[in-house]
């Protein structure tokens, strides 16, 4: 009861989406879903399969078959990239008008058990929460040396071109309030892994939004291969270059008048 005798105020993340693309992870999809389960009872999960040959579609499936209330499955024909995948969950949960649309990845190395980190976040005030791997109390767990050196490269990169005060933009762990996702420019976002982070960051931060992080440990996946690659890091190279170099001339313009 609140403090006035009425009813509980409704807290944006009592209508909460966890949208997991999966492209061949058989493995990981029941063990994900069932972790999201049991650390937020009454959250619900969209897996966004991209056809994998693996058979992860039907799992997923027989997952939705037994919690039908609670887990949805979206069938892509074709792996079109990660970003491509978020952006048709989104559309789908924005019609079914959930309040908080959250982006998790389905090999676990997203913490279902962190989740609350970033909903009591969204219903403190905030419009975008990343769960970030390198602020105070921020985490990373077996990751070789070289791959923690380029992700933190990747957003030392980021923040100094675009100039922002956000530690891991490239984070992949984030929630959205529907506010967000219905003001920006969705239908003009064409990036892929690191490039959708930043960019759909970029967007929230250029609309006027507030963007917040909290920190959760990030543990690289036990099964599976990480679907990360070198064209999906030279893509974000370029286009944050762009949103920068753009950024700066926009600046200069408005100075100049």
């Amino acid at each position: 009861m609140s403090a006035s005798g009425g009813m509980p105020a409704e807290r944006p993340s009592d209508r909460t989406l966890v949208i997991i693309p999966t492209y061949n992870e058989r493995e990981n999809i029941p063990l994900i879903v069932g972790r999201v389960h049991a650390a937020a009872p009454d959250v619900h999960v969209l897996i966004v399969d991209d056809g994998s040959p693996d058979g992860t579609g039907e799992l997923a499936d027989e997952l939705a078959f037994a919690d039908p209330d609670r887990v949805h499955v979206m069938h892509r024909t074709s792996k079109e990239g990660l970003g491509a995948a978020y952006l048709a969950g989104f559309a789908w949960g924005l019609n079914r008008e959930y309040s908080v649309l959250v982006e998790m990845d389905a090999d676990g190395s997203h913490a279902p058990e962190e989740l609350h980190r970033l909903l009591d976040a969204i219903d403190a005030g905030a419009d975008v929460v990343i769960g970030s791997r390198y602020v105070d109390g921020g985490a990373v767990r077996n990751w070789p040396r070289r791959r923690l050196v380029l992700s933190r490269t990747a957003n030392g990169y980021s923040r100094i071109l675009l100039g922002v005060d956000i530690h891991d933009i490239t984070a992949g762990y984030r929630a959205y309030r529907r506010e967000v996702l219905e003001k920006i420019d969705l239908a003009a976002v064409d990036s892929k892994g690191y490039g959708f982070q930043v960019d759909l960051t970029w967007r929230s931060i250029n609309a006027g939004f507030t963007v917040v992080e909290v920190p959760i440990t990030f543990a690289e996946r036990e099964h599976g291969v990480s679907k990360m690659d070198g064209s999906t890091i030279r893509e974000a190279i370029v286009k944050v270059a762009q949103w920068g170099v753009r950024a700066r001339i926009d600046r200069a313009r408005g100075s100049a008048r």
